[in-house]
């Protein structure tokens, strides 16, 4: 069942829903009870980070059916950790102020940098050292979904930067209030048709992939690498075409305090 496109594609949806959900529960829950719940959080939370490494590790060795499972759902386990401590403001930037209005495009960018530079780093550093690890290896699945993910938050960023319509702030944490002051507003960017552009190209290659699939390994691994593509394009559309994809996740939030009179 796990090996037929419409389920892997259904799996992979649902993932993405349900994880991105789970991050976010996580650290506004953590925002009510104070800093220190912050890092406890991704303290307590770092199990799930190492089971990635090791079944990223022990998923190199065969390209089964398995395997490619066990590859997508590692890469997803070690991401989601990183992306849990930087919301969490653990992992960040040494810059944790907002911008001042009035600055040039190049202080802005030099400032929002500082905001998510170690963050940053942290994943390219995982992304070398996953290739390093992969090199030559006969299940590649994991490094190409850690990679895609990368590749896609890296435009997604820049796009921000740059200048979108649509900046859904609702689920920022206290520790990255300061992070929407180096957005832009506006209704499209220079970047924008060039990211939609190359996502929309890689989905396609994806695609022919699967369409020439010989095996249910490769069946399984490419479905989960155009589905994942198809919603890193989607979250780029909703920075320009106004929908409230907000309300995926708003039920999944704990209440709000009510203020004591």
């Amino acid at each position: 069942m796990l090996e037929s496109p419409w389920i892997v594609a259904l799996c992979a949806m649902f993932v993405w829903w349900f994880a991105t959900g789970a991050i976010l529960c996580i650290v506004k829950n953590a925002d009510r009870r104070g800093p220190k719940a912050h890092l406890r959080s991704v303290v307590l939370t770092a199990p799930f980070g190492l089971l990635g490494v090791y079944g990223f590790s022990a998923s190199l060795g065969a390209e089964t059916t398995g395997t490619v499972w066990m590859a997508f759902a590692s890469a997803l386990l070690i991401w989601g950790w990183i992306e849990h401590a930087f919301l969490a403001g653990i992992i960040t930037g040494p810059n944790t102020y907002d911008c001042p209005p009035g600055c040039s495009e190049f202080e802005r960018f030099f400032r929002a940098w500082g905001t998510i530079a170690y963050h940053e780093m942290l994943l390219l550093t995982v992304v070398l050292l996953m290739a390093f690890t992969a090199w030559e290896a006969p299940n590649q699945f994991g490094l190409w979904t850690f990679s895609l993910l990368f590749v896609a938050r890296i435009s997604a960023k820049l796009n921000l930067f740059l200048g979108v319509r649509k900046i859904n702030t609702e689920f920022l944490p206290r520790p990255l209030a300061h992070l929407p002051s180096h957005f832009h507003r506006a209704a499209i960017n220079w970047l924008f048709p060039y990211s939609v552009t190359a996502l929309t190209f890689a989905m396609t290659c994806w695609f022919e992939r699967l369409y020439a699939a010989e095996t249910a390994a490769h069946t399984v691994g490419f479905t989960l690498l155009a589905v994942f593509t198809g919603l890193a394009l989607l979250e780029h559309w909703l920075m320009v075409v106004s929908l409230p994809d907000e309300k995926l996740w708003r039920w999944l939030m704990p209440a709000a305090k009510e203020k004591q009179g």
